[in-house]
């Protein structure tokens, strides 16, 4: 395993397979991915392909397969962390590890780029530019791409592609649009403060119980009556703690929940409705409530010159291109296209399960159609790059 040596495709799948059962089997967290780093640099360095040693990362891995050529510089990202999850595939190379799996395939991810990169090696006196490929941690946390931005892992990058393997799309289809496609992620805390008491005299006290059941019942409205019709939000209360006995009232309450939208002005109109309702309704009730508001990636929102290139390519390649349905699902791939035009697309894996479900699997077919399409596309980039900066200096010219 980890020869990096691409003889023909049958070759290539049999070793993206290994990568990717080997990384199945070995799942680390956001920010722990130790491992996962080494095995990829070992994977890299095996082929052949250069790995950039001086961006200051703990974790994560920074490679580069140059043309002879010179031109722009392209980049292809993969995320590397797994999750809190206990697995419950029954497969024969599931997690070694209690209570740890990469139930959102970021192992298919990784090995896709892997193959990707095998493929540019192999091509790479035909690349009329650069392409940088990101092993990026932490997506999970929502800050692995905040920290190759800040590490300056992609200075000179004039694009950047990525992907999330998509369960209920088949194996040889890809979805592609230009715009929004996955929604902006924002938490939320409220500490509910009362005044404790026995439950037989409740009038002695504030119950911030009742308080927090009020404040969650009137967050609802927000959607209803706040938002317009015509945009998009999700508001969830997905966690309530208060208490610790059946007949004593406590005073606190603890709310947790998280906001999902597509529109970013939506999104800043947010914070200020609930807060409102938060301090209304607490104040309603002789209580006390503070609003903690924590903000998340945006909504990832697809350029639409990248994106017309990437179903060319797919069309190219003989793959079926879908328009996908945008996900309320979260991505920090959405921190890159604030920085640099990039675009981001569904990759169909044939899966029985959504994203974080314990029984998450892939159909491993989709690993050589994703390292074909990647290494494709990647390529296409720097031919068009090329071909518009040619075109700009013999207009320049006239």
């Amino acid at each position: 395993m980890g020869n990096g040596m691409v003889e023909n495709i049958v070759d290539l799948e049999a070793e993206l397979i290994a990568i990717r059962r080997h990384l199945h089997q070995n799942p680390e967290l956001s920010n722990e991915e130790f491992e996962t780093t080494r095995f990829i640099r070992g994977w890299l360095e095996e082929a052949g392909i250069e790995i950039i040693y001086d961006i200051p990362l703990k974790t994560g891995v920074i490679a580069e397969v140059k043309g002879k050529e010179e031109g722009p510089t392209i980049a292809l990202r993969a995320d590397i962390d797994a999750l809190p999850i206990h697995e419950e595939t029954g497969l024969a190379f599931a997690s070694r590890i209690p209570g740890k799996m990469h139930a959102c395939g970021h192992d298919f991810h990784t090995a896709s780029i892997l193959g990707a990169a095998y493929l540019l090696k192999h091509k790479e006196k035909e690349l009329k530019g650069a392409v940088r490929l990101v092993f990026q941690p932490a997506e999970e946390k929502g800050a692995g791409a905040k920290r190759i931005l800040e590490s300056g892992a992609l200075e000179g990058v004039q694009a950047i592609f990525g992907m999330h393997n998509k369960p209920d799309l088949a194996v040889g289809t890809v979805g592609i649009k230009s715009g929004v496609l996955m929604a902006g992620v924002d938490g939320f805390q409220i500490e509910v403060e009362g005044l404790g008491t026995h439950a037989a005299v409740p009038d002695a006290g504030i119950d911030p119980i009742v308080t927090a059941s009020h404040i969650v019942t009137a967050l609802q409205t927000i959607v209803s009556r706040n938002i317009s019709s015509l945009n998009n939000a999700v508001i969830s209360v997905t966690r309530i703690q208060s208490g610790s006995t059946w007949n004593v009232i406590p005073d606190k309450a603890i709310l947790e929940g998280t906001v999902r939208t597509f529109q970013e002005d939506v999104r800043f109109q947010i914070p200020g409705h609930i807060s409102r309702i938060v301090e209304g309704v607490a104040d309603a009730y002789g209580a006390k409530a503070t609003l903690h508001w924590y903000p998340g990636p945006p909504s990832v929102q697809n350029d639409e010159v990248l994106t017309e290139l990437t179903i060319k390519t797919a069309v190219q390649l003989g793959l079926n291109v879908v328009t996908p349905v945008p996900s309320p699902a979260g991505e920090d791939f959405a921190y890159y296209q604030r920085e640099i035009p990039g675009s981001f697309v569904f990759m169909g894996v044939s899966g029985p399960h959504e994203w974080h479900h314990p029984a998450f699997d892939v159909d491993e077919r989709a690993l050589t159609v994703s390292a074909q399409f990647f290494a494709t596309l990647a390529k296409n980039a720097l031919d068009q790059w090329r071909a518009a900066d040619q075109a700009d200096r013999n207009s320049s010219s006239i």
